[in-house]
């Protein structure tokens, strides 16, 4: 590829020709600053905040997008510049609720930073405020439009990772807004409540519906009896609420802040994976024994249910029949587990820490009952559990080490662990399916094939003489051309895994913000592969690797249970699916 010199604030600079002058100044270890800009998503260079003075150019340049030229000139720190990026921030600013102290992206917040960083002090500008529109109708998100800088990061986000288009401009001039079509509530649109908008926010105007004070309640409420169950992808995440770098396992850490809060129990969601396994495992095996339909698609991540169930509900025969992990787990805990310990399951009260913002309307949903009993009582996200923590005046980083309960649902392999990252549901299936299948111990327990972020994995696995072709998906926009192979009958696939979110859970909408000066610094995958990498060093870690060895997963069945997708199984944790209508003018 040819090369461009240029100079950036005298230094020489060479890049290949087709880059941006923001990507010059990056090589050259400059940092110029940005809003709107995420790299590998948006480059618009709507906000005006990266602008940079080129020698001979009549106007300031939005550096995101401006082209670099041989023997061009750039200076990004002139006082031309400078005062540039003031105007538009401060512009920004007085159109910006500034409740800056109770919002939920404080001291996280990319314009209060960009505010501090040009010591903007003052309200240059003050005027009048757009009618701001504010939605907590939906289960999982929050929109608040008086607190949006229309950077378009939340709409390329619908666009290019699911390829929804919920969110658009809508407006002109001054009532510009972004939301759903006609300003609706994300409740009453074909909303994926995938969380992925929010993760690319940079200030408050999309936040989580937080369930905090609902769970403080029952913490505080004697007659309940409270468990906390935690998801795999949550230990490799929460670390950064406090500090730590990205991708740092701090699983007994949480495990010793979540007992201190109070809670009843601590448990691991992993052993509900354990059990996801035994009976997606023994469904699929069932589908392709019985001529039953195929390719079997996963059904863990709620908002990928919620995409098929707008979008291609003539393939829900196809959604595998099981409960999502946490509430198989919340399941058990209401049956099994209050009948051992003697309490009234209407007071067993089921917290689960999710990655995940769809999971708080994956509760909600009334097929996810057992009778009049709800499986998951609260949903909180990775950044609520450290905001909970924090509110309890929990010194975490100086915790020691602690394990999760042991009794009953205490055990867990290294195979639900890794249901966190993408192609972690397939691997951890294919352990127990082609063991079971084949009775003898596999040769190879790592199925490296469906490992990595990228959109699309697929491979052929012999399992007991079949050779059974596998895909791995993540994202909806990469789901879709999978789902379209199905549809029209060309698909050769018998198992499909797909994860709404981009990498699976460990890129959640509800898992620590990754600012924009990180993501636009490096590889956009790289921050996942470190989460990713968390929890497939523990599953190294893990004495038991596979689903079926763990031994109070063997107990559940032989003493409550039965069989895998027997009687029982399917009363407590199987579910349906129904095709939803999308909002029509």
């Amino acid at each position: 590829m040819a090369m461009v010199n240029l100079k950036i604030n005298n230094i020489p600079v060479q890049i290949e020709s087709g880059s941006t002058i923001l990507e010059a100044a990056q090589k050259a270890g400059i940092k110029i600053p940005t809003l709107c800009y995420l790299k590998g998503l948006n480059k618009t260079g709507a906000c005006r905040v990266c602008l940079v003075e080129v020698k001979g150019a009549r106007n300031l340049a939005a550096s995101c997008n401006y082209p670099v030229n041989e023997g061009m000139e750039v200076f990004t720190h002139s006082e031309r510049a400078l005062n540039g990026r003031r105007n538009s921030v401060e512009l920004l600013m007085s159109n910006h609720n500034k409740n800056c102290l109770s919002c939920k992206r404080n001291q996280c917040c990319e314009l209060q930073t960009l505010a501090s960083e040009l010591n903007i002090r003052e309200n240059k500008f003050e005027g009048g405020h757009t009618v701001p529109t504010y939605d907590e109708v939906s289960p999982g998100i929050v929109r608040d439009t008086s607190k949006c800088v229309l950077c378009g990061r939340c709409v390329s986000a619908c666009k290019w990772y699911q390829g929804l288009g919920v969110l658009s401009f809508q407006g002109r001039g001054f009532e510009t807004k972004v939301g759903p079509v006609f300003d609706k509530s994300f409740a009453d649109v074909n909303c994926m409540q995938c969380g992925q908008c929010i993760n690319v926010c940079p200030v408050g105007a999309l936040t989580e519906k937080e369930n905090i004070h609902d769970v403080f309640m029952a913490l505080n409420n004697p007659n309940k009896h409270v468990v906390v169950q935690t998801a795999p992808a949550v230990r490799a995440s929460l670390g950064e609420e406090f500090g730590y770098p990205i991708g740092t396992r701090i699983t007994g850490k949480m495990v010793a802040a979540l007992r201190r809060c109070g809670f009843n129990r601590v448990y691991d969601t992993n052993f509900g994976a354990d059990l996801t396994i035994m009976e997606e495992g023994t469904e699929f095996i069932g589908r392709i024994q019985k001529n039953g339909t195929l390719p079997m698609i996963t059904s863990c991540s709620p908002g990928w249910v919620k995409y098929i169930e707008y979008e291609y509900p003539e393939l829900l025969a196809n959604l595998s029949t099981c409960k999502s992990p946490h509430m198989m787990l919340g399941a058990m805990l209401k049956s099994y587990y209050a009948k051992i310990k003697g309490i009234d399951p209407r007071n067993i009260y089921v917290v689960s820490i999710m990655p995940c913002t769809a999971k708080k309307t994956e509760i909600l949903r009334p097929e996810n009952r057992v009778g009049d009993i709800q499986d998951v009582d609260a949903v909180l996200t990775t950044r609520e559990c450290g905001k909970l923590i924090k509110m309890f005046g929990i010194d975490f980083n100086n915790l020691p080490d602690e394990e999760f309960d042991q009794d009953m649902f205490g055990e867990y392999s290294g195979a639900g662990v890794i249901f966190g990252a993408s192609g972690g549901v397939m691997e951890a299936a294919l352990r127990t399916v082609k063991e079971i299948l084949e009775n003898k111990p596999l040769d190879k327990i790592d199925f490296t094939e469906v490992r990595g972020m990228n959109g699309i994995k697929d491979a052929t696995i012999n399992v007991a003489g079949i050779d059974v072709n596998i895909a791995v998906a993540s994202s909806m926009s990469m789901a879709k051309g999978l789902l379209d192979q199905i549809k029209d009958g060309t698909s050769k696939y018998h198992f499909i895994e797909i994860m709404g979110c981009p990498g699976g859970c460990i890129n959640g909408g509800g898992q620590s913000i990754v600012p924009a000066s990180i993501r636009n610094l490096e590889e956009m995958n790289n921050f996942k592969n470190l989460r990713a990498k968390t929890l497939y060093d523990e599953d190294l870690d893990c004495a038991v690797r596979k689903s079926h060895e763990n031994e109070q997963i063997q107990q559940l069945y032989k003493n409550f249970l039965g069989e895998p997708c027997g009687h029982k199984s399917h009363e407590l944790l199987h579910t349906t699916y129904s095709k939803k209508e999308k909002f029509t003018i």
